[in-house]
């Protein structure tokens, strides 16, 4: 038989294993705190990159720890991507390498040291864990030439007396290590110390004594990093002690699950541990498999080959660079760090492309977005344990889905460049660097995405050449890390196209280029009134109208440089020089409105709420807009007084001007909006709404290039549809005016309306069976959702909607109400039939140590099944039992194991096989665990083999 701890480790799963480790140190007396955000509170930093962030003040001093004891224990979410930490170019090509990851800890703020840090690292790995000792090691400091500190002797000889202890060579299972390997440091100045890190061999023998430990070499891995915080680093580079001392320590999450899960709780090292070998990424690549057809089988490219991969290799790359990227900018995107061109969010941009253009190679993501059909696996899997996941997973699908939809419309293009470039090359020739520029700037192609795809080639490219014209581009073009605006196709012009959609909605037009590309036709227009999308407003739509009274619609407008150019949807049969555009009216008129009401919600957010709640985003649709903004939540009354200013500034018609000045004229005035970290030219556009057209007097003024209506009544309606947080401090404003407040008004009054006759039958259903419980029911509010109208205007509307929304609140509690007299009800007739049970069955029940009962309750009430545990407790069963219901169609199980007996037999273990046996899941604690299936067909079968596991 196995040994209890070795089966439970050899069946945990990545859940329970983060799970076992914060409750071993809970037991520790450890605070569970919760993970940071990776959007980090220091400046220096591009992510959260480690777990000690958050405490930093704590281990300076400047802070004291809110834990009693000063300890803490927790999984951080990590992003390492960039900068001196950057784990991105090994994704896919090895089982460890990601760049986000979760790093389990346990922290000491001046409290204990180095001696309880190691012993109860050791306890947890070899006894909670049953990780075999022989394998592990662990390195300890020892400085090289011009490094800091001195040996770390004291850990030096814990260990020892440790490994003596276990039986074990220390000559064997200690490592020194130097700075590079043991001093860990946080950046180049702050808390720092040397660390012991943990190293655990994974070859098939298990005897390599040491000899890869620190050698990057995937079959001994470190699996823990022990960090002894003495010091900080100091800006003149010198190291002060710190006025207490403090323990940090780091355990890769997802390596943990591979050790445990992949040598099966440390009893089969037959097959090198992966961390794609877990229940962390398997449910990713079982919907990848569902979605294309290909299957994962763990393939992994020698150590640093990226050229000639096999066709199944080059599908299990795939597979781990989309899981893993997946995974990183869902929990990036939850915590507010958004895909755009700049500083992190243009990391977490380049990292989602990568998958994005990863995904071709599998067939994936052409014909619908791949990303926003993998973000529900992670948001389900991960979500109970970083809640954040399901509260924000609106706020994921709509980035991932807008991030691939955006790339998408360029990568087959961008893909296609790069083989004719490739492909034209002769042997030992680099791969020019002007087309990586040109795959970057035009087709929004990240420089090191281009990178791994001239490796997978076998390719070289000019890296002085590369960083020059890089450079050059940085220097005369977008401020950003990436283009702004993204063209499908490759155009080489040097036309200026002058844009009048500010006035005009169609205009006859010279043809300066027609281009042909392979599904599509391209017409560089000397003047065009099609906006391009840009600033949030999204691009207009239209047509060409030709001589011949042929009219063919314009599927997208873009610009290069300074050309405006218009894609067909196909082409023509004649190319002449002269044509009509014309844009779709309907929907550039609905996108004046949303952006127009947003200049006003702007304005109308700084008379309510505060002048510092300023714009940080938004989007302005035909039908919708998005406006984000720094600042706490708004309250019910304040987003009815910003609904209300809106709308009455709506009402009163004011004329919407717009004109062109000098920016240095300007730059100091306050109430004209505009934003200090953007980049103007000599001169600008202001939009003012109100006061003298040309006097810069209106009520709200501020640097725009979008277009607008000419006066506010032509918006109509404004509604706010919702308001929340998408990051720390950002808030998420969505709005809707026109035809489109409409509808979305009468929506919500349908959806009241449902909602009320909904509570109204579930109050008079739940009264129904408190009659027949003998109990008394809940008085029915006299609600008639008919007679229920408003008045046309917004304070109507408004009205009704309050009024609707108090009377659908006052029937749902009632019905709550009524629901839980029912269940006290239920649970007092439960409590009766559950002591009659107990009586007559536990006097059957034998005397042994421990006694043992398994039974079938009677009845299909699901309160029986915890009336008759609370009835156990109550009677001090100091036995085993087993107990089965049948209700619902669901077979529910519970285990129950005195204290004195659970080194013997464990509930949650036992569940957890049981519900297995009735097509369910379950577990819990070693005394009490709960469980459930579906087979009921089957559940004779499972009590039997109940009553085998505690014979």
């Amino acid at each position: 038989l196995l040994d209890p701890i070795s089966f439970f480790a050899e069946k945990m799963t990545s859940a329970e294993i983060r799970q076992s480790f914060l409750d071993f140190f809970r037991e520790k007396q450890h605070s569970i705190v919760p993970s940071a955000p990776l959007l980090p509170s220091s400046p220096n930093l591009l992510f959260t990159n480690a777990g000690m962030n958050q405490f930093v003040p704590y281990f300076l001093g400047t802070e004291h720890a809110p834990y009693d004891p000063p300890r803490a224990a927790d999984t951080q979410k990590c992003i390492r991507a960039g900068g001196k930490h950057n784990d991105l170019e090994d994704v896919g090509y090895d089982t460890y390498h990601h760049p986000f990851f979760e790093m389990l800890g346990n922290w000491s703020f001046g409290n204990y040291f180095k001696a309880e840090a190691i012993e109860w690292a050791w306890e947890l790995l070899t006894k909670r864990w049953a990780m075999p000792k022989e394998r592990l090691y662990a390195t300890v400091y020892k400085p090289g030439e011009g490094d800091p500190a001195d040996f770390d002797q004291e850990a030096y000889d814990l260990w020892r007396a440790l490994f003596e202890r276990e039986g074990l060579d220390p000559d064997v299972h200690i490592v020194n290590g130097n700075k590079a390997d043991n001093f860990w440091m946080m950046g180049d100045t702050g808390p720092c110390g040397p660390c012991s890190e943990i190293h655990i061999d994974l070859t098939a023998e298990g005897d390599t004594k040491g000899s890869l430990v620190n050698q990057d070499d995937s079959r001994c891995i470190e699996i823990w990093n022990l960090v002894f915080i003495q010091f900080n680093a100091e800006t003149d580079g010198s190291f002060r002690h710190l006025p207490a001392t403090h323990v940090d320590t780091g355990m890769g999450f997802e390596r943990a699950c591979a050790v445990i899960q992949g040598t099966k709780g440390g009893s089969d090292f037959s097959k090198l541990a992966s961390n794609y070998d877990t229940d962390v990424f398997t449910p990713i690549f079982d919907k990848l498999t569902e979605l294309s057809g290909k299957k994962y089988t763990g393939t992994v490219p020698a150590v640093g080959r990226r050229d000639g991969l096999s066709e199944q290799e080059k599908i299990d790359v795939a597979f781990r660079v989309i899981a893993d990227h997946i995974r990183t900018g869902s929990f990036a995107i939850a915590d507010g760090i958004l895909p755009s061109n700049n500083g992190r969010n243009y990391v977490i941009r380049r990292i989602l492309r990568r998958a994005i253009r990863v995904a071709r190679t599998i067939g994936l993501g052409s014909d619908a977005p791949l990303l926003p059909q993998l973000a529900p696996v992670v948001i389900e899997h991960f979500g109970d344990a970083f809640p954040e996941l399901k509260e924000r997973s609106d706020v994921i699908l709509e980035n991932l889905e807008t991030e691939e939809l955006s790339f998408g419309r360029t990568l087959d293009r961008g893909i296609s460049l790069f083989e004719d470039a490739a492909d034209k090359l002769d042997d030992g020739q680099p791969f020019p660097a002007a087309t990586v520029v040109k795959l970057w700037e035009t087709f929004g192609f990240p420089l090191d995405l281009t990178q791994v795809m001239i490796d997978e080639r076998g390719l070289s490219v000019d890296a002085a050449e590369l960083e020059r014209l890089t450079q050059a581009h940085k220097d005369t073009g977008d401020a950003g890390d990436g283009p702004d605006t993204i063209s499908a196709v490759t155009i080489d012009t040097h036309v200026t196209s002058e844009f009048i959609g500010y006035e005009s909605d169609s205009v006859e037009t010279t043809v300066e280029e027609w281009i042909e590309s392979d599904d599509h036709t391209i017409a560089v227009v000397s003047k065009s009134p099609l906006y391009v999308e840009k600033g949030g407003q999204l691009g207009d739509t239209g047509s060409v109208l030709f001589e011949d009274g042929h009219e063919i619609s314009i599927i997208e407008t873009m610009s290069i440089g300074d050309a405006l150019c218009l894609r067909l949807a196909e082409s023509p049969v004649h190319r002449p020089n002269k044509l009509v555009v014309s844009l779709d009216t309907e929907r550039r008129r609905g996108i004046e409105s949303h952006h127009t009401a947003t200049h006003i919600l702007h304005w109308a957010l700084h008379k309510e709420v505060s002048r510092e709640a300023s714009q940080q985003g938004s989007l302005v649709a035909p039908d919708r807009l998005r406006f984000d903004f720094n600042g706490k939540a708004l309250s019910a009354k304040q987003i009815s007084a910003i609904e209300t200013a809106v709308n009455e500034r709506i009402s009163r018609n004011d004329t919407v001007s717009w004109q062109e000045v000098v920016h240095a004229d300007i730059r100091d005035r306050d109430d004209i909006m505009q934003f200090f970290g953007d980049k103007y030219g000599e001169r600008v556009r202001v939009v003012q709404i109100g006061g003298e057209t040309g006097d810069l007097t209106g009520w709200s003024m501020e640097l725009c290039g979008g277009t607008h209506v000419r006066n506010t009544g032509d918006i109509g309606l404004f509604k706010i549809r919702s308001e929340g947080a998408i990051a720390a401090g950002i808030r998420r404003i969505e709005a809707v005016c026109g035809e489109a407040a409409v509808n979305y008004v009468h929506e919500s009054i349908d959806l009241l309306k449902e909602e009320i006759q909904a509570a109204l039958d579930k109050l008079t259903a739940a009264n129904n069976d408190l009659e027949k419980a003998g109990a008394d029911g809940i008085a029915i509010p006299s609600v008639d959702v008919e007679e229920l109208e408003g008045d046309a205007d917004i304070n109507g509307i408004n009205a009704l909607l309050v009024e609707l929304t108090c009377h659908r609140d006052e029937l749902q509690q009632a019905a709550i109400d009524a629901d839980k007299r029912l269940k006290k009800a239920s649970a007092g007739a439960a409590a009766e039939i559950a002591s009659e049970w107990l009586e007559e069955t536990l006097a059957t029940v034998e005397d042994g140590s421990p006694k043992r009962l398994v039974g079938l309750l009677p009845g299909d009430n699901p309160a029986l099944i915890q009336e008759t545990l609370t009835g156990l407790k109550r009677r001090q069963f100091d036995g085993v039992a087993v107990l089965a219901l049948v209700a619902d169609d669901t077979v529910h199980i519970a285990a129950v194991v005195d204290k004195a007996h659970t080194s013997q037999f464990q509930a949650g273990k036992l569940v957890q096989e049981l519900t297995a046996l009735v097509d369910g899941k379950g577990g819990g604690k070693p005394e009490m665990a709960r469980g459930a299936g579906k087979a009921t067909d089957k559940v004779d079968a499972m009590l039997e083999r109940a009553r085998e596991l505690i014979a």
